[in-house]
């Protein structure tokens, strides 16, 4: 569907962000065994250093034991991060569609460099897939020329089981134990990770994350 080659346009990030990320942003020690857990988060608490935020546009925050992004507005995307750095990760999360359009985005970015570089995995509720970079602010798909539809997508107000993979040069999303989109990434080495949610031109995506984790490939 053509629709799903456009990318979101519309920005949304609290200044406060950029701020906190680049003071406070540090090299994260780790395990160095394979399949080691590197990172975890429920959500069940509210200080584990993820973003809190709202206003008109979106909101970005705990709630009732997941991490939930609501975005208000057409045409917009939102997300969160822990402020942390990794190298190579496997990054998995469950998603679930509360409320609003299928024709919605959401899923997970990696090597998070600053809010106008990082790649993203995404799928929507309607079940499509796809893998981007934003660079210099500028977002484009690495893994088609437009998201594509795969079976593997629960679609409507289900959850699904995303796993992002950033190793080496290859970027790889997994939804539900299926590979659905590869791609390759030579931008960055590091960076942060996180959630994002996306919205065209009907708003109201409104999703919830649990059981977020990162474990070494």
């Amino acid at each position: 569907m053509s629709r799903k080659k456009k990318l979101l346009s519309r920005l949304a990030i609290p200044s406060i962000f950029l701020l906190c990320f680049l003071t406070s942003c540090g090299l994260f020690e780790m395990p160095t065994e394979p399949g080691s857990v590197l990172y975890q988060d429920d959500f069940s608490r509210s200080g584990s250093g993820w973003d809190r935020y709202q206003d008109e546009v979106y909101f970005s925050d705990y709630f009732e034991g997941v991490y939930r992004i609501n975005v208000f507005e057409p045409n917009t995307d939102a997300w969160a991060n822990p402020r942390l750095e990794f190298g190579d990760v496997r990054i998995n999360v469950e998603a679930t569609k509360h409320d609003g359009p299928d024709d919605n985005l959401f899923g997970i970015i990696c090597r998070y460099q600053d809010p106008r570089n990082f790649y993203f995995f995404l799928i929507s509720s309607d079940g499509y897939t796809g893998i981007g970079v934003s660079k210099d602010g500028r977002r484009v798909l690495a893994s088609a020329d437009s998201m594509l539809p795969s079976d593997a997508v629960l679609r409507g107000a289900a959850t699904n089981h995303l796993r992002a993979e950033c190793i080496g040069y290859d970027l790889r999303l997994y939804v539900n134990n299926s590979l659905v989109a590869q791609a390759y990434g030579a931008e960055w080495e590091r960076g942060d990770v996180g959630l994002i949610v996306g919205t065209y031109q009907e708003p109201g995506a409104d999703i919830y994350f649990d059981n977020f984790s990162i474990v070494r490939p």
